[in-house]
């Protein structure tokens, strides 16, 4: 989850200037660049639970550690909640879950040298703290209400709100990590387009991804248990957005399905204010019941479309939601896949080919099922499978006319190869996991910290 925005403190009281925003991240596709996220769960080595945000081995600790490798340190309330460097930032999910969002970088090549460096410092960090970090979709181990919180204003909001519009959105905040991609577009068009296959083919990467079949140490009948979780979580901030595919979507109709999302707060002067459930329409017209007579700025305009959790979000870039968290492989994996998708005109085009036939009815059987099944849920006469085959095929052909070579002249597409492995054995990372807890583990979920640690 987003920290503060920085955006410009224009004064917002028409809709167009909300669209402008949209619109004025489009770039030649010469400067499109790739973003990459990923979160991951801290755990203390000697007793495996997550780690406080005070203390000697807490957080802030970690965070402090960090700072040797050249990171400004981002305080709320005195306070070192996040950091920053050379257009990156690690931040905190609400229990602790450490985040890297990554710089916008031009390749593949530089998004796995970022994340094995990131790594590399916190795995210095953290053995001197005695903590571990592991990769996985939802925490295996933990109860919800063994988990800490973080000290953000945003988070108190957020924790007060969930229980009012869904069962598992304290879930989400506090157990789940995700792997995703920020990528860019052209034109509104090419937003278009881009939005489209990227939403269809989102369960694909949510099954290929899957990596959460625990629950408080036991098998909990999913294979991406932090995807389930997203169905019930809040109605009105989440789904498939159905009207992506609908005539006339664009810009302006996606500016009013965010002005529709209910706000969870506006961040003036330092503090958060609670405007949990309340409209943006009535902000602008001066009316905000958390903030009487003000207005909002294009910083409110920018924090509040963070607050909307759709498969895909647009920004000044779409945003790829769909994957569960996982090691440093996935981790390049997954950017490998969507920007061999989307970024190669050819490459495009046969991915739009593969879903631009799917009905509303199967896009939503897609994404109702991966949870549960993954690859093997049936689609037409074959499988998701099968759908993931093609899709992996499509993307290893567009990074491969990308042809951007490393040092040593290797293109992209050799990131792709733990996604080949996955489908060729039809088992995902989940599955891998359920197999050794109910053989060589015997039961025994300690091991995925100490097997699977980054």
């Amino acid at each position: 989850m987003s920290s503060p925005s920085h955006a410009a403190e224009t004064i917002v009281t028409d809709r167009a200037q909300l669209v402008q925003y949209i619109a004025s991240g489009e770039k030649a596709k010469a400067d499109w660049r790739i973003g990459t996220e990923h979160e991951k769960f801290g755990f203390r080595l000697d007793d495996l639970r997550p780690p406080t945000f005070d203390g000697d081995r807490g957080i802030e600790a970690l965070l402090k550690g960090l700072t040797r490798f050249g990171w400004e340190a981002i305080e709320e309330k005195n306070r070192v909640i996040a950091l920053s460097k050379d257009g990156a930032s690690v931040t905190l999910e609400p229990a602790g879950q450490l985040e890297l969002s990554g710089a916008a970088l031009e390749n593949i090549h530089q998004t796995c040298v970022e994340v094995g460096s990131h790594l590399k410092e916190v795995k210095q960090v953290a053995d001197e703290l005695q903590l571990g970090f592991l990769g996985m979709g939802f925490q295996p181990k933990w109860r919800r209400d063994e988990m800490p919180w973080m000290p953000k204003g945003r988070y108190r909001i957020m924790k007060n709100y969930m229980p009012k519009v869904g069962q598992l959105g304290l879930d989400m905040m506090t157990r789940t990590c995700t792997v995703q991609v920020n990528l860019d577009f052209s034109s509104e068009a090419d937003m278009i387009r881009k939005f489209r296959v990227s939403l269809a083919l989102q369960p694909i990467a949510t099954a290929l991804f899957a990596d959460s079949p625990f629950t408080e140490g036991k098998p909990n009948g999913y294979l991406s248990y932090r995807s389930h979780i997203w169905t019930d979580t809040d109605p009105d901030r989440t789904g498939m957005l159905d009207f992506v595919f609908e005539d006339g979507f664009g810009y302006e109709r996606y500016v009013d399905y965010l002005l529709d999302v209910p706000m969870y707060f506006s961040y003036r002067d330092g503090i958060y204010h609670d405007a949990s459930g309340q409209s943006f329409r009535d902000f602008m017209q001066g009316r905000l019941p958390a903030l009487p007579g003000a207005l909002p700025t294009m910083a409110d305009w920018s924090d509040h479309m963070t607050t909307a959790f759709p498969e895909v979000r647009m920004k000044k870039f779409l945003e790829m939601r769909g994957a569960d968290g996982g090691p440093w492989n996935r981790l390049c994996a997954l950017p490998a896949f969507w920007v061999g998708l989307l970024y190669d005109d050819a490459a495009l085009d046969a991915a739009w080919d593969l879903v631009k036939d799917f009905s509303l009815v199967e896009r939503h059987a897609l994404r109702d099922g991966v949870p549960r099944h993954a690859l093997r849920l049936p689609f037409r006469n074959g499988s998701v499978r099968d759908l993931a085959v093609e899709a992996i095929k499509i993307a290893i052909a567009g990074l491969r006319r990308r042809a951007v070579l490393n040092s040593k002249g290797v293109d992209e597409s050799g990131f792709l190869d733990t996604l080949v492995e996955i489908v060729e054995a039809n088992q995902t990372p989940a599955e891998h996991k359920l197999a050794l807890f109910n053989g060589p583990w015997q039961g025994d979920i300690d091991r995925v910290f100490r097997e699977f640690a980054y």
